[in-house]
């Protein structure tokens, strides 16, 4: 079953249940993990559906009564935030379903409600077609069972064949990774689609591992975050806003606001902080203004060398 029918359903259950229902009925009926189910809820939960969860051996998820209409029916203006909802997936997802699903939500809403209110845009970007055909490829093998092969370029430029099977897409803000089993490394990873080349679905099947184990590795690799404070300009404040909240900033003087924000001890956090320019400035903790002082200067010096052309 895809995302949005799933999602779909998941609505349609809890307005028909009087009583919650738990994550792990859920996880049983679509056949998915437990952390899929919490990802879905947080994805009607920012579509303005009112899903309410309740904590607990006996906990679960329900939805707001004053959502449902004769215990099975949606409103227009039900139907309108999960079309929004779903409209953005769209641009996101290549499903052909995807775009069935959404046409029979737009045949449901009435005629006379207010449309176009919202309106979501994407980046027409050249590489992301390019990418598409890697996209394509991958989902029919994730859903054939199919093992993949192909060239992966890491960080540093160097070149590995890979054999993997696949076991899931993911779109993190503006890139899509292939995550599954990797045959050399005997361990799950995550490959970056724009770094794969030379990529072929193989003939070769195979049987699924234990997805939990993805899981555990997943959470063994998170990127190791140190708390920072800066000063940035009122330009950029909404940047901030958008990705860690209002609470993370508070009035400095009249120029500058005070940023508290967490940032991954890596290349990674160096290069996110140095995309503010001069609208920004490190003042805490002191070895990280070292070390992203030290890290500017290295991108300085490529340009003021004797040898730069």
């Amino acid at each position: 079953m895809e995302k949005v029918e799933r999602l779909i359903s998941i609505i349609m259950i809890l307005l028909r249940k009087e009583n919650i229902v738990s994550t792990k009925e859920f996880a049983q009926l679509f056949n998915v993990s437990k952390r899929t189910i919490l990802r879905d809820m947080e994805t009607l939960s920012l579509s303005n559906i009112p899903i309410y969860s309740v904590i607990g051996i006996n906990g679960g998820y329900g939805i707001m009564d004053e959502y449902k209409v004769d215990k099975r029916l949606l409103s227009s203006s039900d139907l309108e935030n999960i079309l929004t909802a779903l409209s953005g997936l769209e641009q996101i997802l290549i499903s052909e379903e995807v775009e069935v699903t959404i046409r029979k939500i737009e045949a449901m809403v009435s005629p006379l409600s207010t449309k176009g209110s919202i309106q979501l845009s994407f980046y027409d970007w050249e590489g992301r077609s390019e990418v598409l055909q890697t996209l394509k490829i991958c989902q029919e093998s994730i859903l054939k069972r199919s093992l993949v092969s192909f060239d992966y370029i890491d960080r540093n430029g160097t070149t590995t064949n890979r054999i993997v099977e696949p076991y899931q897409l993911h779109f993190s803000e503006s890139s899509w990774y292939l995550k599954g089993f990797c045959l050399q490394r005997q361990r799950y990873r995550t490959f970056k689609l724009s770094r794969i080349d030379h990529l072929i679905m193989d003939e070769n099947t195979f049987n699924p591992r234990d997805y939990l184990l993805e899981q555990e590795h997943e959470a063994s690799y998170q990127p190791q975050l140190v708390a920072i404070k800066a000063l940035i300009s009122p330009s950029i404040t909404d940047r901030f806003i958008e990705r860690y909240g209002r609470k993370s900033m508070e009035y400095y003087n009249s120029e500058y606001f005070l940023a508290t924000i967490y940032v991954p001890q890596n290349s990674i956090g160096f290069q996110f902080l140095a995309s503010f320019g001069t609208y920004l400035e490190i003042v805490e903790p002191k070895t990280y203004v070292e070390e992203f002082r030290n890290y500017l200067n290295t991108m300085v010096e490529k340009y003021t060398s004797k040898d730069s052309h």
